[in-house]
């Protein structure tokens, strides 16, 4: 019950999560940060920790106060740990898709990732290779699940490694150096609430527009299949 009202905490107010945190220390802080980042990427389990929100509420506790001119959160340490984090946490899912995907998927406890979902994502990783991974990392959800596919589908460690770097470096500097920049803005910290589901609202509008294309989609191909089946015979016809 502790960890389920730890997780509804810091979905709902990451902010004052952090704050909380802070009240214990600078390394414990950063160590809550880090998990955090890490098993929202690395553990299949967990796509639904808020990691652009948390990112975004680290780099405003970073920033210097207007006041004193100090920061609760030194940004030359926080950095290194908001970098690091994602990278070893896609390593680890990429490892585990790779040795335990397929017998994950079959026991059917995630359930958001069923069979058909995973032959659109190991399509998605075909035709765009290692570009899937770069940016799959800035939607929330997909973030946790490209990796994973990527161990599952048999792409070359060597080729999704450089990508998914590049992603988690790209990812992690933005939403703390938005925090850091812009997290002071009276009106941000009066309406902070407001900013994180902004954020994520922003996050997942290309998750909920693939998916109201790929509905859309669905109800075209019986039309299609429909009218090749209706031309076959005025082929013959010709032949």
């Amino acid at each position: 019950m502790g960890f389920i009202q730890f997780i509804a905490n810091l979905l709902r107010d990451p902010r004052a999560a952090i704050a909380s945190w802070i009240a214990m220390g600078v390394a414990p802080t950063l160590g809550f940060i880090f998990l955090i980042v890490f098993v929202e990427t690395g553990v299949v389990f967990f796509p639904f920790l808020p990691g652009d929100s948390l990112l975004f509420a680290a780099g405003f506790f970073a920033a210097p106060d207007a006041v004193t001119g100090k920061s609760a959160l030194p940004l030359a340490a926080l950095l290194p740990v908001v970098w690091i984090a994602p990278i070893l946490g896609d390593q680890c899912n990429y490892f585990i898709g790779h040795f335990f995907g397929r017998r994950i998927i079959e026991s059917g406890r995630v359930k958001a990732m069923t069979p058909e979902r995973i032959a659109k994502t190991e399509k998605m990783i075909d035709r765009w290779g290692p570009l899937a991974v770069f940016l799959g990392r800035f939607f929330p959800f997909i973030r946790t699940f490209m990796p994973f596919i990527s161990g599952i589908s048999g792409m070359r460690w060597s080729r999704f490694t450089p990508f998914s770097v590049l992603g988690g470096l790209t990812w992690s500097s933005l939403f703390t150096l938005l925090g850091y920049f812009f997290g002071g803005i009276p009106v941000v910290q009066d309406n902070f609430e407001l900013v994180i589901v902004a954020i994520l609202v922003i996050s997942l509008i290309p998750t909920i527009v693939g998916l109201i294309k790929a509905k859309f989609g669905k109800k075209k191909e019986p039309l299609t299949e429909v009218a090749e089946e209706e031309a076959t015979p005025h082929v013959e016809e010709f032949k």
